[in-house]
């Protein structure tokens, strides 16, 4: 089944505020370089960007951002080439292919899938600013992307939740509002999503030893 990877990369990077995410530099490459190298080997990649950014001097697909992620996700779909498509950040730069191949043998039996992995860390409840009940870890989890599905499942569900004017945080929910179960796939925590100023110190160290 041909792939196409979706990057919607039209986000401002307001919480690190160095200007759009896509074109902040790890390692003497920007966060949408290393991305299209990582997925080098997909029958098709597209880039949703931002307004003024269009020209990226890559041959690479590009169509308009959105001004939600939501949006520019589905004017990737929209043109999409291949039977599965996966949805990636371009805010986690690092692509792991061993996690990315699990991926796709989720999407081609199921038809949806994410990445996730387990959270490692104590998971609590704020009560006004205090430490409040203890949620069981183990019944949870964080989410990554790449997301994978069939693109006819994609494409129905952003067009559904275009007409009924609903917005979600990831794909896999708005696929699973549609009533399409979402498989969780094991994930890799080298992807991990830059987000803050400093996750770009981590991203710099884990940059200097990847290719090796």
């Amino acid at each position: 089944m041909k792939v196409s990877v979706l990057l919607p990369a039209a986000g401002s990077g307001e919480r690190i505020g160095r200007g759009p995410k896509a074109f902040l530099k790890v390692g003497e490459k920007t966060l949408l370089e290393w991305v299209l190298e990582g997925f080098a080997w997909a029958d098709e990649i597209i880039v949703a960007l931002p307004k003024g950014f269009e020209d990226t001097g890559l041959s690479v697909l590009t169509v308009p951002g959105g001004a939600t992620r939501q949006q520019s996700v589905c004017n990737l779909v929209q043109v999409a080439a291949g039977e599965i498509v996966l949805v990636h950040d371009v805010a986690r730069p690092f692509v792991v292919r061993a996690a990315v191949e699990r991926l796709l043998g989720e999407v081609r039996a199921s038809g949806a899938a994410t990445l996730a992995v387990p959270v490692p860390d104590t998971l609590v409840k704020e009560q006004s600013g205090r430490y409040g009940a203890v949620i069981p870890r183990e019944h949870h989890r964080l989410v990554q992307t790449p997301q994978g599905f069939r693109r006819e499942v994609l494409l129905q569900a952003h067009l559904k939740a275009r007409v009924e004017g609903l917005e979600f945080t990831d794909d896999a929910q708005l696929v699973r509002w549609q009533g399409h179960p979402v498989a969780l796939v094991e994930g890799d925590r080298r992807m991990f999503k830059i987000t803050y100023p400093e996750d770009l110190l981590l991203a710099e160290g884990l940059a200097r030893v990847w290719n090796s």
